[in-house]
């Protein structure tokens, strides 16, 4: 009589492999920062990561293929004041990235193709509502100009940068620290870990808690991630002997979780990062120097693959669109990885095969990174499943236009007759109360120019998209 020992699974043995050093990047001054997030974000055309500044907060915006050595004095974007915490690309425009930081403000800001010339101080949008430091911020999924910004005042703020000078809906459920926000796979649900040791399923439109219970009892910081369509939830913490361990949970019934397994008894925060075409979860410790993952089933469970492992630990990690990967090595997942001392590392997952043919098996049809709801119609209710393509043959972006607009003359200017310079102020007290006038107008101006730009882009990716 035979019987399998082994659990069948096609990426068993999967494994990382670092790329070389020139086809990454170094002689960064990276962030230093405690607070327990990535610092760092990547699409297919930039790698962005916070930086340490003095007197102010900044991060650095590079293009993917400049790799090797980045100079001292290369453009960075320093508009903050203060620490930059969490920053974020826009799903579905590459050129949008956003910022929180301890000077209380979330920025997006506009990167052009090619990369900064310049260091960048004026940003697109300021999100200010905000009473303390903002450690979080999360694009919506499918929904274009939506955004969550979760601060140490226990608030989630949903932004519409359309209209940024009040958000659209106030989360205030929370009675201490938050730890974790995300989306689930449609956008209709959020699921936060915060320092009361509690998880809750959130309805962000109707500002509802659905479901909540006791998570992990660890006095450190745990994370949450959805992790299939039917919404069940992956989460990483610390047992109450500051064991590391994972759990999955109905979203329905968060009394107990499904199954809660050690991992072992290291001292940094896990990230976990869901990939929905593999059903596998990605693993990453602060300052481990290892990634491990999991496979997710429909029962549902977990089953532990394998492990990448390096010798230098990481201080983040951040994950590439599928759409870059290549499929004819059957690269599965692609990352980069912090390093303590300025250094950034790809590191690339492949599953081995050895026919050179699109495995289909590997690569079911992916999200494509456009935004299927407007703004309006998500916040009236709608709820809709992503767009889907398939990555044979290659991926190719649709071209991304960005409209330049003239703003708007203030009524108040075109209603003045213009000055034949006989009215020039006179007298120091007069001068200076005239400048601080002209740079009030040309604050106001710039934030009805960015508020037009954002709704004319939004207008034509509409059009391109019928």
């Amino acid at each position: 009589m035979s019987f399998r020992v082994v659990r069948q699974s096609k990426f068993r043995h999967v494994f990382g492999k670092e790329q070389k050093k020139d086809d990454c990047y170094d002689g960064l001054k990276l962030s230093r920062d405690a607070w327990d997030s990535p610092h760092c974000s990547v699409n297919s055309k930039f790698v962005a990561a916070c930086l340490e500044a003095q007197g102010g907060g900044a991060f650095q915006v590079i293009p993917v293929g400049q790799t090797g050595r980045v100079d001292l004095n290369y453009p960075k974007v320093c508009g903050h004041t203060a620490s930059v915490l969490d920053i974020q690309f826009c799903p579905y425009n590459d050129n949008l990235i956003a910022s929180g930081s301890e000077d209380c403000t979330v920025k997006i800001w506009e990167i052009p193709d090619g990369g900064l010339t310049d260091d960048l101080r004026d940003s697109l949008v300021d999100l200010v509502g905000h009473q303390r430091r903002v450690g979080l911020v999360k694009w919506h999924p499918l929904a274009e100009n939506i955004i969550l910004t979760a601060g140490f005042d226990y608030a989630v703020l949903i932004w519409d940068i359309a209209s940024p000078n009040t958000p659209v809906h106030t989360l205030t459920m929370h009675t201490d620290t938050i730890y974790s926000v995300e989306w689930n796979f449609n956008g209709s649900l959020l699921c936060t870990t915060s320092k009361d040791k509690t998880i809750r399923v959130i309805d962000p439109r109707k500002g509802t808690v659905l479901a909540e219970g006791s998570g992990h009892q660890g006095t450190k910081g745990s994370k949450a991630v959805f992790v299939s369509e039917s919404n069940m939830i992956f989460t990483t913490g610390f047992s109450k002997m500051s064991e590391r361990q994972y759990a999955i949970w109905n979203p329905e019934d968060l009394s107990r979780p499904l199954k809660l397994e050690m991992i072992d008894t290291g001292s940094g925060v896990l990230f976990p990062e869901y990939d929905p075409d593999t059903r596998m979860v990605y693993v990453s410790g602060k300052g481990d120097a290892n990634v491990r993952y999991y496979e997710i089933t429909d029962e549902p469970n977990v089953y532990f693959l394998s492990q990448f492992q390096s010798n230098l630990p990481q201080r983040g990690v951040a994950w590439f669109p599928k759409t870059v990967l290549d499929v004819k090595s059957c690269e599965v997942s692609r990352m980069i990885k912090l390093h303590p001392k300025g250094f950034i590392e790809k590191v690339s997952f492949t599953v081995p095969r050895k026919s050179t043919l699109f495995q289909d098996d590997l690569y079911p049809d992916t999200q494509q990174p456009v935004p299927v709801l407007s703004a309006d119609k998500w916040l009236a209710g709608e709820t809709c499943v992503p767009k889907f393509v398939s990555l044979k043959g290659g991926f190719k972006a649709a071209v991304q236009k960005t409209a330049v607009s003239k703003p708007a003359a203030s009524k108040a200017a075109a209603s003045e007759p213009l000055d034949d310079g006989s009215n020039a102020p006179k007298g120091e007290a007069s001068l200076l109360k005239a400048w601080h006038s002209h740079e009030k107008e040309i604050a106001d101006l710039k934030k009805q120019m960015a508020t037009l730009n954002i709704k004319l882009r939004a207008a034509m990716k509409s059009l391109d998209n019928k």
